[in-house]
């Protein structure tokens, strides 16, 4: 049984805080705002995208629960504060304002390891105009880099049909983003990451063995392996790659017997190296030893493996940048806001007339259409009452209310949650060839449906 939204899960400790991790033209706002009596006002920002990346079916939503830690961790203390006023970036009077900043409003969002399609609004940020606005970088920054990193890990997963994935791009993108990016990519069904701070900081289960510079730093292969099944045992994974890969699989059984967990193959032609090593590994009575191949793959590489005696990939540049895409594009808009300052004051949709940049105005609902087989059809968003019928799906949880953060959950549920979404979609979701989004957006004013 999958955990309900709002089980406690104890926030991850976000050491000097995130207040700073925004941009300067949210404080300009909010101090001009405050000057002008207009910081006090009810707002709705939404969080969207107006595309997905270009041939991709669906997007993935990831990042959620690492938001609600930022966002509990968003305050200005005396450091923040004197920065902020020693090099003029707000006046006294905002100063004192942010010393007492504690977000006091809701945020709704579609539940982590949902889909998403263009226009879904996956976030809804409730609160003053000047609690809200402060939140539009940090909710960018974080959701923007985890559903890009998890939409292109989902497409990896289908095209791996059920083979596991380890995730390994820590040495090809930033510290912190590699932490984040391991728990996305494991959030879209990779097995493990190689990332041990993910590990201990969001429970991912880790792998790893031994690199090149292992076997090299032995006098010969033979003395690597050995030095490697002693302290890890014949059920590890050895790297056959370093000199020459017949040599290196004959060594390998020699050492470890049949009973040798896997070999790795990290170069050259993987379809026809890892025939040819199937074929030895056979021949030599190996025949439970998987093997795994990694070097710079992506979906479609791991699709043209399809047919190769493959058990297993690693993934490492490809997925730490979003396989091509290494931003989700979402945009943090303001769709309502109060005409007065009072709290009963009446609600207004508000929307950018852009050109190439338009928006829609009101708070919205989002609901999935699914038919009687249980597919999804359409993603339904209504600016009036939630609109759904008896089989279909409303897509907006709980994330924050009245400032208290109401929507964290394990990881395992985010994942399985993941599964389910990608199962109600139409068999074209999994496609790697070019096409439309897997089901269409529409739009509503709300009401009843059958």
């Amino acid at each position: 049984m999958v955990p309900p939204l709002g089980l406690r899960v104890p926030p991850v400790d976000l050491g000097d805080g995130t207040a700073l991790l925004t941009d300067q033209y949210e404080l300009t706002m909010l101090q001009a705002a405050l000057r002008s009596g207009t910081a006090g006002r009810r707002a709705v920002f939404e969080v969207f995208a107006r595309n997905l990346p270009a041939g991709r079916r669906y997007g993935v939503v990831a990042g959620t629960g690492r938001l609600l830690d930022a966002i509990e961790a968003f305050r200005f203390g005396s450091a923040e504060l004197d920065f902020l006023t020693s090099t003029g970036i707000v006046d006294e009077p905002t100063a004192r304002w942010l010393e007492k900043y504690r977000f006091t409003g809701d945020v709704w969002g579609y539940a982590e390891g949902d889909c998403y399609f263009p226009d879904s609004p996956i976030l809804t940020v409730e609160g003053t105009f000047g609690e809200a606005v402060l939140l539009e970088t940090l909710a960018l920054s974080i959701l923007n880099h985890d559903c890009a990193i998890a939409s292109a890990a989902s497409r990896m997963v289908q095209a791996a049909q059920d083979r596991p994935i380890i995730e390994m791009g820590s040495r090809r993108t930033h510290e912190r983003a590699a932490v984040a990016a391991a728990r996305a990519a494991y959030i879209a069904g990779f097995t493990t990451t190689s990332n041990l701070e993910a590990g201990r900081l969001y429970g991912v289960p880790t792998a790893g063995t031994s690199a090149h510079s292992f076997t090299l730093l032995h006098d010969g292969e033979r003395h690597a392996f050995q030095a490697q099944l002693s302290s890890l045992g014949e059920g590890t994974t050895l790297l056959v790659d370093t000199y020459d890969v017949e040599r290196a699989v004959t060594t390998a059984v020699e050492l470890a017997g049949p009973s040798l967990g896997a070999v790795r193959i990290d170069s050259g032609d993987l379809g026809l190296m890892a025939r040819r090593v199937r074929d030895q590994l056979d021949s030599l009575g190996a025949h439970g030893t998987r093997i795994v191949v990694t070097g710079d793959l992506d979906e479609y590489g791991i699709a043209a493996l399809t047919a190769a005696p493959v058990d297993g990939y690693g993934v490492g540049t490809s997925l730490v940048t979003g396989s091509g895409a290494p931003t989700a594009s979402l945009v943090y808009k303001l769709v309502a806001r109060a005409d007065g300052p009072d709290r009963d004051a009446p609600m207004r949709p508000v929307a950018k007339r852009s050109t190439g940049k338009p928006s829609r105005g009101g708070r919205k609902t989002a609901v999935r259409r699914i038919d009687g087989h249980g597919v999804a059809y359409a993603e339904t968003i209504s600016t009036g009452e939630p609109a759904a019928g008896r089989r279909d799906r409303p897509l907006h949880v709980p994330l924050v209310q009245d400032g208290d953060i109401v929507g964290r959950e394990p990881l395992h549920a985010v994942r399985e949650r993941h599964t389910r979404s990608v199962a109600e979609l139409p068999a074209t979701a999994v496609q790697l060839s070019k096409g439309d989004p897997a089901i269409p957006t529409e739009f509503t004013d709300g009401g009843p449906r059958s």
